[in-house]
C-alpha cells in the first residue's frame, strides 16, 4: 500500500483545527493513517501551547480501528471512507 503525503496532511490538519485526540482516516480495510496528540492529566494542551507533539501511524489498524472497519462494511460503506473519524479526549468528572 502506498501512502501519500496529502492523506498525511489532511490527519494532521483535522486533528489540530478540532482539538481532538485522535484523527484516523481509513484507506482500505488494512490500511489507516492515524496521527495522535499525547494526553496528559485528561487534558490535550492549551491555547498557549506554542509546540504541538504529533505520533503519526501508517499501516495496519488496530482492535478499535478494526471494529469501526467492520462496522462500515456491514453497512455497506465504500473505502477510503470519506470523513476522517475524531476522538476526543475524555470530559470532566
Amino acid at each position: 500500500m502506498k501512502f501519500n503525503a496529502n492523506g498525511v496532511e489532511k490527519v494532521i490538519a483535522a486533528l489540530l483545527n478540532s482539538g481532538a485526540r485522535r484523527a484516523t482516516k481509513y484507506l482500505q480495510p488494512g490500511a489507516v493513517i492515524s496521527a495522535c496528540r499525547p494526553c496528559y492529566d485528561g487534558k490535550v494542551g492549551s491555547k498557549r501551547d506554542t509546540q504541538a507533539t504529533i505520533v503519526v501511524k501508517l499501516g495496519v489498524p488496530n482492535y478499535e480501528e478494526r471494529q469501526f472497519i467492520k462496522m462500515c462494511q456491514l453497512v455497506g460503506e465504500k473505502f477510503p471512507v470519506k470523513k476522517i473519524q475524531l476522538k476526543f479526549p475524555p470530559g470532566a468528572k
